[in-house]
């Protein structure tokens, strides 16, 4: 269920995503966690939030052009179903719609720490490292 819905370009439910997130935060043991590309839009938000119990102490925003993206989503030959453009237009698109509006939110909140990524991938690494 969940392939087929990321191959659409669509966001997983967050009853499924907040569930595997907690059951992973609970065997890990730590109290400190790194969780990529979530939340995806504000009903993930909540209930994370809601659930966990918790608040992001920062949240980490890369910042890319769509051009930038599409190139190195093509680029990366990993074989993956969902690298293809009319699927990563789709999914820069449910982006737009659904996760900008979490950012902006977190950036209200004085949350956000952004990393422009337009440069090489170690300009990257070096940037978010003093984040």
């Amino acid at each position: 269920m969940i392939d087929s819905i990321i191959k659409e370009g669509k966001i997983v439910p967050s009853e499924i995503t907040v569930k595997l997130l907690q059951e992973a935060m609970i065997k890990s043991e730590n109290d400190k966690f790194l969780i990529d590309g979530f939340p995806r839009n504000q009903e993930n938000r909540l209930s994370f939030e809601n659930v966990i119990k918790i608040s992001p102490e920062f949240v980490l925003f890369f910042d890319c052009s769509e051009e930038e993206l599409v190139r190195r989503l093509l680029g990366r030959n990993q074989g993956r179903a969902d690298d293809n453009i009319e699927t990563i237009r789709k999914r820069f698109r449910v982006f737009e719609e659904s996760s900008l509006p979490v950012v902006q939110y977190y950036d209200s909140k004085g949350k956000v720490k952004k990393a422009h990524i337009t440069r090489k991938r170690f300009s990257i690494f070096v940037q978010s490292s003093y984040i």
